[in-house]
C-alpha cells in the first residue's frame, strides 16, 4: 500500500503555526487528502497552548481551485461537502486568530477557507470567482461563512453570476482584510503577526470568542443541510455533464 503524500505541511515560527497548502497536480484542489490534511493541521495548531496564532498559505502560484472535479466524478460529494464543513468550522473555531496569506487566485471552495478566516492578506494581483453556478452547483457549504462577511448585495452578485473578481473588491466587499503589492506581501504579513505576536494568548482568545459565536451557531445549524445540498447538486446528471466537459477542455 503506497504511501499518502503530503499535500499539507505545518512549522511553528516564533508562536505562530504555518500551514501550507501543497498539492501542485490538482492546484491545492479541495480532495479528500488535502482535506483531511488540512483539518488534522488546524486541528493539531488549535491544541497548541503555546502558539498566538494560525497563518495558513500555499507553496504554489494558485491558493485553491475549489473542489477537485476528478474527485468529484467517483467519490460521494456528500462526505466530501461534510469534509469541507469541518474544515471551515476547524478554522472558525481555533482558539487564536488565522491569518490566510493570498499571493495566487482563488476558487469556488476556496473562498470558504478564505471566509473562515479572522485575517486575511492579499496580494493586489489575486483574483476570485465563484464558478459553482456556470457547473450547475452552487455554492453551499461555503455559503455560510461567506454570508457571515459579506453584504447582501455583494454576495448575491458574486454568488449569481460566477464572475471574476479583484483583489480590491474582495477588500470592499469584506473577504480580505488588507491588500498590497506583491513586492510588499512579506512585510504585510510579518506586520500583521507582529502585532498578533503583541497580544497574549488569552486576550487573543477571548477577543476571538467575541467574533464567532454566531458563525459557529450557523455551521452546527446549517452545515448538513448545506452539505446534503452540495452533495446531490454534485451527484445530478447536469452537474457531472458540465464538470465533465470542463475536464476535457
Amino acid at each position: 500500500m503506497s504511501e499518502q503524500p503530503v499535500l499539507v505541511t505545518r512549522h511553528e515560527d516564533d508562536g505562530v503555526a504555518v500551514i501550507t497548502l501543497d498539492s501542485p497536480h490538482n492546484r491545492n484542489a479541495l480532495s479528500t487528502a488535502l482535506l483531511t490534511q488540512l483539518r488534522d493541521a488546524v486541528n493539531e495548531a488549535a491544541a497548541d497552548e503555546s502558539l498566538v496564532a494560525i497563518l495558513l498559505t500555499s507553496s504554489q502560484p494558485v491558493f485553491c481551485a475549489g473542489a477537485d472535479l476528478k474527485e468529484a466524478a467517483r467519490v460521494d460529494m456528500i462526505e466530501q461537502a461534510r469534509r469541507i464543513i469541518a474544515v471551515q468550522r476547524a478554522i472558525v473555531v481555533a482558539p487564536v486568530p488565522v491569518v490566510v496569506r493570498l499571493d495566487g487566485p482563488v476558487r469556488a471552495g476556496g473562498l470558504g477557507l478564505v471566509a473562515s478566516a479572522d485575517l486575511v492578506v492579499c496580494s493586489e494581483t489575486v483574483t476570485f470567482a465563484m464558478t459553482e453556478v456556470r457547473l450547475g452547483l452552487a455554492p453551499a457549504t461555503i455559503s455560510i461563512p461567506l454570508r457571515a462577511r459579506l453584504a447582501p448585495r455583494v454576495a448575491a452578485d458574486w454568488f449569481l453570476t460566477g464572475r471574476t473578481f479583484d483583489a480590491r473588491e474582495a477588500l470592499a466587499g469584506g473577504l480580505v482584510t488588507r491588500v498590497a503589492a506583491p513586492g510588499a506581501m512579506d512585510e504585510v504579513v510579518a506586520e500583521v503577526l507582529t502585532d498578533l505576536r503583541k497580544g497574549h494568548r488569552q486576550g487573543l482568545t477571548s477577543a476571538k470568542a467575541l467574533l464567532t459565536p454566531d458563525l459557529l451557531a450557523d455551521f452546527d445549524a446549517r452545515g448538513e443541510e448545506m452539505a446534503r445540498l452540495s452533495g446531490l447538486l454534485f451527484h445530478s446528471a447536469v452537474a457531472q455533464e458540465l464538470m465533465a466537459a470542463a475536464l476535457r477542455r
